[in-house]
């Protein structure tokens, strides 16, 4: 089964995991053809620090891409499972990296939904500034400048100063070897009563700072809890099974680069189990930070010795009505999710309460040991391996 990758894959330099007999695999794929890289390099996180050096060495070939039998789990269990393609890689968030959308957003709410006083408001800020507010540039003057025309009109918020102002904002998304791969299930908290996906392009860089590649993601959000307050915003985000990437890594070459990041365009499309159908789009030329300047800023102080991996923020908030008019969107136990954008291919999965999607009980400890288990590091007892 191969529809859910990129539309070039038989081209591409794709990274990723996938679990065998022996326990979660790092493996390459190159033409197609699908690489053991183990013995190169226990993780992902350590193979890619050493790229492209370590795909000089070749690895074990396990046959071509096509012939694997990967499925998502609701439909059955596969011969072949795909694994979030990162292990121990710290996640990070940038969040409201789309000015545009987050300007709107507080502009519709001071008109009340009246689209001629929303555009009034939006006339009446762009003449102050002496512009376009579309072009303004976070942390330059002519965001100084719309900043204060806001704090006069009454509109200035928290989520307006990192959209323009000349800190980003970066988050901890979720804990090392936490993330979920293509087909499996994503989760929100049960207690939830308002959230919805975030599909996202997602950067992987290394200790040294080298953006190598990038991924799709999913930063599933619970707005119920970060609305009420911006001190929620962990309990909203980190949660059992709430961060999906996938489905592989694809690494920057010739045919890929960080231009196609940069003009990439994501659709998504959610499916309900009552029959309820909702599209959107994410158009990455719309960010209002290059997406390399929001990895400067996650970079920090010699802070990620295993890499980390950066989502870079979404355009797509969902307002469409799904039960109740007025109500808006949020997720039902069933739901199919997928992320799509050519380059890098469709993330999907299905959605279920943080309380009864898979548990996580395969951490750090649990990798070490299975790892060792395997000559690939000394000591150690086998580990569990049926939730990697």
């Amino acid at each position: 089964m191969t529809d859910f990758l990129a539309d070039d894959w038989r081209s591409a330099t794709l990274v990723g995991r996938i679990m065998t007999s022996d326990g979660p695999t790092p493996v390459l794929v190159r033409q197609g053809e699908v690489f053991d890289v183990s013995a190169i390099a226990a993780t992902v996180a350590q193979f890619l620090a050493q790229w492209p050096e370590s795909g000089a060495q070749g690895g074990v070939s396990l046959g071509r891409l096509e012939d694997f039998d990967f499925a998502p789990v609701w439909e059955r269990e596969g011969k072949d499972t795909l694994l979030s393609p990162i292990d121990l890689q710290v996640v990070k968030a940038a969040g409201v990296t789309f000015a545009v959308s987050a300007v709107e957003r507080v502009i519709e709410e001071r008109a009340r939904g009246d689209a001629d006083k929303a555009q009034a408001i939006r006339n009446d800020l762009s003449e102050r500034i002496g512009g376009d507010i579309r072009a303004v540039v976070p942390g330059s003057e002519s965001a100084m400048k719309l900043k204060e025309a806001l704090i006069t009109e009454g509109l200035w918020s928290q989520y307006l100063e990192v959209a323009i102002g000349p800190d980003a904002e970066v988050f901890t998304k979720s804990p090392v070897l936490s993330t979920v791969g293509w087909g499996e299930e994503v989760g929100v908290r049960s207690d939830s009563t308002w959230n919805n996906p975030e599909p996202e392009v997602v950067l992987v860089v290394t200790a040294d700072g080298r953006t190598v590649g990038a991924t799709l993601g999913n930063d599933v959000n619970l707005r119920c809890f970060e609305g009420r307050s911006a001190l929620l915003l962990g309990k909203a985000k980190d949660n059992n099974a709430s961060c999906a990437l996938g489905p592989f890594i694809r690494l920057f070459d010739d045919g890929f680069t960080i231009d196609d990041v940069r003009s990439a365009v994501l659709d998504l499309k959610i499916d309900g189990p009552e029959g309820y159908e909702l599209t959107g789009r994410s158009s990455m030329d719309q960010i209002s930070r290059d997406p390399l300047e929001l990895v400067r800023q996650a970079m920090s102080e010699h802070h990620y010795p295993d890499g980390f991996v950066l989502m870079l923020g979404t355009l797509f908030a969902p307002t469409q009505d799904r039960d109740v008019a007025g109500r808006g969107f949020t997720h039902k136990v069933g739901d199919i999710v997928r992320v799509n954008t050519p380059k890098l291919g469709r993330l999907e999965n299905r959605v279920n309460t943080s309380k009864d999607a898979r548990a996580w009980v395969f951490g750090i400890t649990a990798l070490m040991q299975n790892l060792a288990a395997r000559g690939l590091l000394k000591g150690g007892k086998p580990a569990r391996t049926d939730a990697a």
